[in-house]
């Protein structure tokens, strides 16, 4: 898609260029985080105040082609640098795919380029602009937006090529007599319900919400069980990531064991896994399946369109921990896998600073078990 640029005054964005992320209220009170939106289209719409009538009219506008809007394509969100006049009506509309942001310090707008210049930012699934499309436009900005979302092709289509998720897929990491091990570790243990670190207030904690997570996990800490997992990663795996991601692992968080149950309604939403203060010293994400007696459970990365990630028992999937992901919901069985996180001396040293980041109560971390090397023969 060629982008589309139509300012009225010098932008803060230029097209085709990464925009910046944010994470911002809405007027009913949930938090919307740009970061999480990447795999649609994004349509940003700087209205000002709606006190106006030119910004209530660009609004109707925009409205009268509300059903071009759905959560799997393109989502909607106003700007608005004052409260509205009238929160319920926007709260009735709000939903999945449109939200209204409460920009009242304007920190959003001036990141965009938007005070005091109303305009739409559209972005593709990657989180670039490929439009500024000023409300002063020549041809109109409410003719211009429309042109624009009438022409959108599926997020997945968005590059005009297929855009293959850079995954790195390693078969026969661990053998089958490993795996049902494994999975027969996790079924006598029993596990506990599974959260994800979240920031409040400075501190990193650990936080439950099963519309975002659901899963059950058992930490692996019996050393002779350990050791084996390490040395196939070790021999059959970390040559493949030297190799393909010029990545030279030294240090594995995290050796558990996890159960996506169908019967829970086990998934884990679309998130990266390195941007809280706990968990900035993960580079790559480690997933091996463990058992195949089950249906969805999925990879997916929503940047790089719909295709599904689903490895053989025993194989090993591995990726950036920066790029989105999400874990499709169970329909039927249970999936049972094996995941880490892959990091370096220097990350080591940084997870160790961030111990003061983390809430109390949360485990500090002390480097030692996590090595995948004894100190003397590290690469």
């Amino acid at each position: 898609m060629t982008p589309l640029f139509a300012p009225s005054s010098a932008p803060a964005i230029a097209l085709a260029d990464p925009v910046p992320w944010f994470s911002a209220r809405t007027v009913t009170g949930e938090t919307v985080d740009l970061h999480v939106d990447a795999g649609r289209w994004v349509v940003l719409c700087f209205l000002g105040s709606l006190a106006g009538p030119r910004a209530a009219a660009e609004l109707a506008g925009v409205l009268s082609g509300a059903a071009r809007f759905h959560e799997d394509h393109c989502v909607f969100y106003g700007v608005l640098s004052e409260p509205p006049p009238d929160v319920g009506v926007l709260a009735r509309i709000s939903g999945p795919h449109m939200a209204f942001l409460a920009d009242y310090d304007r920190a959003v707008a001036a990141a965009f380029g938007a005070v005091d210049a109303p305009r739409t930012v559209v972005l593709d699934p990657l989180l670039r602009a490929v439009a500024n499309i000023g409300f002063d436009h020549p041809d109109g900005h409410g003719a211009m937006l429309r042109g624009l979302l009438e022409s959108l092709p599926p997020p997945g289509e968005s590059a005009g090529v297929p855009l293959p998720a850079p995954v790195l897929m390693v078969p026969r990491v661990l053998d089958f007599a490993l795996c049902d091990a494994l999975v027969e570790v996790f079924e006598r243990c029993g596990g506990e319900e599974s959260g994800f670190l979240l920031d409040r207030d400075g501190k990193t904690a650990t936080v439950i919400d099963y519309g975002l997570k659901r899963r059950q996990d058992v930490p692996l800490v019996n050393d002779e069980a350990r050791a084996l997992v390490r040395d196939r990663i070790v021999r059959r795996l970390l040559p493949a990531i030297e190799r393909f991601f010029q990545f030279r692992a030294t240090r594995m968080d995290r050796y558990r064991l996890c159960r996506y149950d169908s019967e829970s309604g086990g998934h884990f939403f679309r998130h990266r896994d390195n941007l809280n203060a706990g968990a900035r010293h993960r580079r790559f994400a480690l997933s091996i399946n463990l058992n195949k007696n089950f249906e969805g459970g999925e990879l997916r990365f929503p940047e790089f369109g719909p295709t599904l990630y689903r490895p053989p028992i025993g194989a090993a999937a591995v990726f950036s921990c920066g790029m989105l992901h999400e874990v499709r919901r169970v329909t039927r069985g249970r999936r049972h896998a094996f995941v880490a996180f892959f990091y370096d001396e220097a990350d080591a040293a940084l997870r160790e600073a961030m111990n003061a980041n983390l809430k109390d109560g949360e485990a500090q971390y002390v480097g030692g078990r996590d090595r995948l090397f004894p100190v003397e023969s590290s690469p």
